[in-house]
């Protein structure tokens, strides 16, 4: 079989779909119907719900709670993340997209043209061909698994443990020969060497352990093909002595669920630890001549989504939640969400600006042959 790597220009091979795409696609359609119930959308859910939720949620970061504690984060963190994106994968639709991450980004460039890009370059930097089969290792509600299986052809499945954010992807659409599989990404329940390639977009930074989290990525995929990804670390400039710097990724933690943030090097020996062979790792957003927070800041010129997820329009979304919340008109709790949001939006922009942190640690690995 003759394979057509990622060329729009290429037409005259039609290489054959994999035999066992399409009952893996079924498997996956059980797995997902049986995988738990409903959610609901959060100003829709019950008031005592969503207050109990981000009650837990904080707990894990206050220092006087048993939970408020990194090793606490580690053990309880499927709690944690699925936590967090029952609550705010609402407001990250209403106010980013479904493309839940950043970009390096060029003049000229607008918001949603640099996320498109940063998605299509994981698809040519990975080679993929038509018919490959590919795991998305937490993908959101699949804006990303959608561009780049139309991009490229692949049958791409998304590994995400959050219930709610499955049902979102699937009643968005589900492109032919993708599909969903329900589960922890520390321990996916595929045989070994399912896929041909892999890759994680500003995801496994939820991971507790990344050389676990790492190895059943190796494990799945087979010998030759790459994992690729985008990761979330503090980088050099960060000094675990600074007590500004140390505020800057308690904010980050905060505001993004995240058990603790790592550094450049513990990724490159974590992918080592776990069998790759790193071929590629470089921070993108040294390249950018946009700042990459910039949609936190406020875009230039007018439109709703920029608005949206500006730090103006934050403070008018948090108004208006105030104040359905006093009316009863919104979930006690929702506003606390919000408040949540902020914090590490604002940790997010402080970190760009003084250069400690970065969520685009580009990685490209390979598993030997």
């Amino acid at each position: 079989q003759l394979a057509c790597p990622l060329d729009l220009g290429c037409h005259s091979v039609r290489p054959t779909v994999k035999s066992s795409s399409w009952s893996f696609v079924k498997e996956i359609a059980m797995s997902a119907a049986n995988s738990g119930t409903t959610k609901t959308p959060i100003m829709k859910r019950d008031a005592g719900d969503v207050k109990s939720q981000i009650d837990d949620y904080n707990s894990f970061f206050d220092e006087d709670s048993q939970k408020g504690t990194l090793e606490a984060r580690k053990k309880g963190y499927t709690t944690l993340i699925n936590h967090y994106y029952d609550l705010v994968t609402d407001f990250y639709e209403y106010g980013w997209g479904e493309s839940f991450h950043f970009a390096n980004r060029f003049k000229g460039e607008s918001f949603i043209e640099s996320i498109q890009r940063h998605e299509s370059y994981l698809a040519l930097r990975m080679k993929l061909n038509k018919g490959d089969k590919v795991a998305d290792i937490g993908c959101g509600v699949g804006g990303p698994l959608r561009r780049i299986a139309h991009l490229s052809e692949a049958h791409i499945y998304g590994i995400n443990n959050n219930i709610y954010q499955i049902e979102r992807a699937k009643k968005i659409g589900v492109p032919h020969g993708c599909g969903y599989i329900k589960t922890d990404f520390l321990n996916i329940p595929v045989k070994d060497g399912e896929f041909d390639h892999a890759y994680a977009i500003e995801a496994t930074c939820h991971a507790p352990d990344r050389v676990a989290c790492y190895s059943e990525v190796f494990r799945i995929i087979k010998a030759g093909g790459y994992f690729a990804g985008y990761e979330w670390v503090m980088t050099d400039k960060f000094d675990p002595k600074n007590s500004t710097h140390q505020e800057i990724k308690y904010d980050i933690q905060v505001g993004d669920a995240l058990p603790d943030i790592v550094s450049t090097e513990v990724i490159i020996q974590a992918l080592k630890d776990s069998g790759f062979e790193v071929l590629e790792c470089k921070d993108l957003a040294l390249d950018t001549e946009v700042p990459w927070s910039l949609p936190l800041q406020g875009e230039s010129g007018w439109n709703v989504k920029a608005f949206r997820s500006s730090a103006f329009g934050r403070i008018v979304t948090m108004t208006g939640v105030w104040l359905l919340e006093t009316l009863r008109l919104a979930p006690k709790g929702a506003l606390g969400t919000l408040k949540m949001l902020e914090k590490g939006a604002s940790g997010l922009v402080r970190g760009e600006k003084t250069g400690i942190f970065t969520p685009m640690l580009f990685f490209i690995a390979r598993k030997p042959l």
